[in-house]
């Protein structure tokens, strides 16, 4: 039998899977480029929904795929931008699962002052495109702030340097918003004052700004660069607050300069634009004083020479009205002549009148009046037989349409219904007349509740004086007074004693419903706080007795 030789030589090469050889080269590479610094231009940058960002590094040769991890991306100093040319540091790594060596950024930064101006530059045209540096965006500045916001650091020498400026000029309320000027963080923090001071309501706890001023000492483009954030820009471009940018010196220029709507040279300057000198004020507002009271006094005595003039150009009351005192002359003196002229005329209509009524003429028109008096009476009785057959014929007919069967179900009907109605209102009475004495007994215990009855059978006595109005201090009770006073079970009459003995009988005093607490003799033992007891030798209600 024939052996089949085997196709496949024998070898001592070692076996590797898939996952072996990519993870050997993925430590290899690690191990050799653990930490790199690449320089190049941004290509293709991708931002999926992960926070992750995806990018390229290239050069005109070749291109490096690069990745920044979520966590990495809010620590940059720079967001990544197309053909922007930077410096990334990180590592070198590969990706298994395409058989694709990456670089994973952890740090980015521009590849020198070139590149910033660039970018700058380019940021620049972006925004000025949006129109946020438009001219007619920007506000005018208040005249008087009552309170000034200031974004800045709260240690360095920039906040010292603007409330010293402002004590010196116009002291007001200042409110230091802590951020930091330099730094990965700057621009988001300055951002996030800005919209700060302007989400702080009109009239709240903490008072919101007039005015806001964002300031920093000078430096570097690098040290200025937070103030260059598209962020940063927008905040002072949107905020409802009028801003003063104060960043850097005069000769220092960042985009923020131009968002804001007045840009100081120096945050000093930014003091002095936002008051005025309150002396200077107080100047101008006491020379304004004197020429206002100077052109009322001038102006008080022009109205006077020309009142003046005016009054002697009137002319006289007696001219004014002596045509209107001739004009009554003449109509009271035809008034008289006018009288009799119509006394006349009225005495002729009345003699004419006079001479038509004759004896004949009466009798001509009390005849006429007669006949025709007579044939009404002859028609109204002919009408009112027609109208009596007419409502015969009508009777006669309902009548014979009339039967007592209907009358008799509709009497049974109505008897029915009207008992149960006499039911309803029997039990409605009663139920009214259970509320209402439910109601009475309850006001019955309030009233027993609130009576001084209850008080008086504790022991407590009610005094009154003679006119039967409560005794409450021992001077409205003066010896030898007549007082009553009411107990529990009764009433008795008394006459206060300034020594002790007993003074003469006083007559009984007048009922009163009042209720109080009084005094005898003035002494402390007779107050309301205190049962009263009646002497011994004091007689009944309605006798006489003596109160010491």
């Amino acid at each position: 039998m024939a052996r089949v030789a085997d196709p496949t030589p024998p070898s001592n090469v070692a076996e590797y899977s898939v996952s072996d050889i990519s993870f050997s080269i993925k430590r290899t590479l690690e191990d050799t480029f653990g930490y790199v610094r690449v320089r190049g231009e941004l290509g293709r940058i991708s931002r999926p929904g992960s926070g992750h960002i995806y990018l390229d590094l290239k050069d005109d040769r070749s291109v490096l795929a690069a990745v920044i991890w979520k966590g990495s991306v809010s620590r940059l100093k720079i967001q990544p931008e197309q053909g922007l040319e930077v410096i990334a540091t990180g590592k070198v790594t590969t990706f298994p699962g395409q058989s694709k060596y990456q670089m994973v950024i952890d740090a980015l930064e521009p590849a020198g002052a070139g590149a910033l101006m660039a970018l700058l530059e380019e940021r620049k045209r972006k925004l000025a495109a949006e129109g946020l540096f438009a001219p007619e965006r920007k506000r005018a500045l208040p005249a008087l702030p009552r309170v000034i916001g200031v974004v800045t650091s709260p240690t360095g020498a920039v906040i010292r340097d603007i409330l010293h400026r402002l004590a010196d000029r116009f002291p007001l309320h200042v409110l230091v918003w802590p951020v930091r000027v330099q730094g990965e963080t700057c621009g988001a923090e300055v951002a996030n004052g800005i919209r700060g001071f302007n989400a702080l309501a009109p009239g709240g706890a903490i008072p919101r700004p007039d005015l806001i001023i964002v300031a920093r000492g000078g430096g570097s483009l690098e040290d200025l660069w937070g103030f260059n954030d598209e962020q940063v820009v927008r905040a002072a471009a949107d905020s409802a607050i009028p801003l003063i940018s104060a960043v850097g010196h005069e000769t220092d220029w960042t985009l923020i300069d131009l968002a804001a709507d007045v840009r100081a040279p120096t945050p000093t300057g930014a003091a002095e634009i936002a008051v005025p000198v309150k002396a200077e004020l107080m100047a101008a507002v006491d020379d304004l004083s004197r020429r206002l009271n100077s052109g009322l006094v001038r102006l008080v005595s022009a109205r006077r020479t020309e009142l003046r003039a005016a009054a002697a150009a009137l002319p006289a009351a007696r001219d004014l009205l002596a045509l209107p005192r001739q004009k009554l002359d003449f109509i009271g003196g035809n008034l008289e002549r006018g009288l009799i002229v119509n006394t006349r005329a009225l005495r002729t209509r009345l003699i004419k009148a006079e001479t038509l009524l004759t004896p004949a003429m009466l009798s001509r028109r009390t005849l006429q009046a007669r006949d025709r008096l007579t044939g009404l009476g002859d028609r109204q009785s002919r009408a009112l037989g027609v109208a009596v057959r007419a409502q015969t014929q009508k009777l006669e007919g309902i009548s014979r349409r009339l039967t007592p069967q209907p009358l008799t179900r509709q009497i049974g009907l109505g008897a029915e219904r009207l008992d149960n109605l006499f039911a309803r209102l029997v039990r409605a009475a009663h139920q009214a007349n259970q509320n209402r004495r439910r109601h009475l007994e309850g006001q019955e215990k309030l009233l027993k509740s609130l009576s001084y009855k209850d008080v008086l059978a504790r022991g407590y006595a009610l005094v009154r004086d003679a006119e039967g109005q409560p005794v409450r201090r021992p001077d409205d009770a003066p010896a030898g007074s007549r007082i009553s006073i009411e107990v529990a079970d009764g009433r008795f009459d008394a006459v206060v004693s300034g020594g002790g003995a007993p003074a003469p009988e006083a007559s009984p005093a007048p009922e009163s419903g009042a209720t109080g607490s009084g005094t005898a003799d003035q002494a402390p033992a007779r107050k309301a706080s205190r049962p009263a007891r009646p002497r011994a030798d004091a007689p009944a209600s309605g006798n006489q007795g003596s109160l010491f």
